[in-house]
């Protein structure tokens, strides 16, 4: 058994590498890019006008000059200009070649085809150089990236119509247990209605994992390792849930030994959530999540998210974690860390009833989880703790 802190460790280290994909820029939305992204033209493509006024030829001891034409955005009109002539232009516009300076209107005094300078401006003023924000084969976004509505629209500025981006791991989720019924059967005596692939699947697409199968097995050890080992050989992340612990009906565990899959860790010192198991198969990540509801969505958000968020290219980050104080003093009853359903309120936190790992009515009351490391026995209203939000 290993503390929480060796076990987030041994998941950072071990990164599954996912591959590549092709996609529209348009739906990159929070991808992360898998390569370095070229700019194919410059941008600005032209000298661009960056104010509504007139684009002159200009020279320090001209005030006044002569309006000869008319620049709109998206005209290609280039007219010569000569010393003391200039054109009426707007933003964004071509800067016509002859050009060195943009006056905006307001500095402007027309009279006729006579427009008078009636402030101090300098040769270069309100020109968007060709070139200015990125140059072409430069490096518009490093692979890394996380996709954003900014990055999407400047590599959409850049003519840019697809990406190579990392691929969403493709998961299977599975359950395990002959007492599991589905929701909308009548209950027999000795079984309870199936709820851990809703949970996780919900948590999943929360966090815009979509690409998860679902499927239930019963304790059958042939079963087990057969469904496990299609799991194994057709997803990137395999997440099971049940029959991890050490009862006659718990196969998961053999199932995964017979399998030969490389065990990181197994138990961890914490509540809930101690009987969960991590593993390696060639490129697959193997996580045997505990079969009890409260237990299984901790370890789920505390280990399983992080880590598919790494996969990605996101970094190991899960919820967010913030310090926040106690509302009210806690003593543990034991050794173990232990990660507690609470609320925050006011600012500060208020543990909540009802923390067994079998009851999930105090999470779903919950915004928070609230961490006590193993060495802390106790803490004092007003301490400030690690707290994991849920909303």
């Amino acid at each position: 058994m290993i503390n929480v802190e060796a076990a987030i460790a041994i998941l950072k280290e071990n990164e599954v590498n996912l591959r590549s994909k092709k996609i529209t820029v348009r739906t990159a939305l929070g991808h992360v890019l898998a390569e370095d992204v070229l700019s194919p033209i410059d941008m600005p493509s032209f000298d661009q006008s960056a104010m509504d006024g007139y684009a002159f030829n200009f020279q320090a001891e001209i005030a006044s000059y002569q309006v000869i034409d008319e620049v709109a955005a998206g005209s290609s009109n280039n007219p010569k200009l000569k010393i003391g002539e200039g054109v009426r232009i707007f933003t964004g516009a071509m800067v016509p070649d002859d050009a060195n300076i943009v006056v905006q209107q307001e500095w402007i005094k027309r009279e006729d085809n006579l427009a008078t300078i009636t402030e101090s401006v300098q040769i270069g003023r309100n020109i968007r150089l060709k070139g200015e924000q990125i140059k072409a084969g430069s490096i518009a976004l490093e692979k890394g990236t996380e996709m954003t509505p900014a990055g999407i629209g400047f590599l959409t500025g850049l003519g840019i119509v697809e990406i190579n981006v990392i691929a969403t791991p493709k998961i299977s989720l599975i359950t395990t247990g002959n007492e599991l019924v589905k929701a909308g059967n009548e209950l027999k005596a000795g079984q309870i209605y199936e709820s851990n692939s809703a949970m996780l699947a919900t948590a999943l697409e929360q966090f815009d994992f979509h690409d998860f199968s679902v499927d239930t097995v019963s304790d059958i050890y042939e079963l087990t390792k057969l469904t496990i080992q299609a799991a194994i050989h057709e997803s990137d992340v395999v997440i099971l849930t049940g029959g991890i612990s050490v009862g006659d009906y718990d196969f998961v565990g053999k199932a995964l030994q017979e399998l030969e899959v490389e065990q990181l860790f197994y138990k961890i010192n914490q509540k809930p959530g101690k009987p969960i198991y991590v593993g390696k198969k060639g490129n697959t990540l193997i996580v045997a999540l505990p079969g009890n509801p409260a237990a299984a969505l901790t370890c789920f958000y505390i280990y399983v998210l992080p880590a598919l968020q790494q996969m990605m290219g996101k970094g190991f980050n899960g919820l967010e974690k913030v310090n926040l104080p106690m509302g009210e003093a806690y003593t543990k009853k034991g050794t173990r860390a232990e990660f507690l359903k609470a609320k925050i309120e006011d600012g500060q936190l208020f543990v909540l009833g009802m923390q067994s790992s079998a009851m999930l009515r105090s999470f779903a009351k919950a915004d928070a989880l609230v961490y006590i490391p193993a060495t802390t026995a106790s803490v004092a209203k007003s301490d400030l703790v690690t707290t994991y939000k849920l909303i």
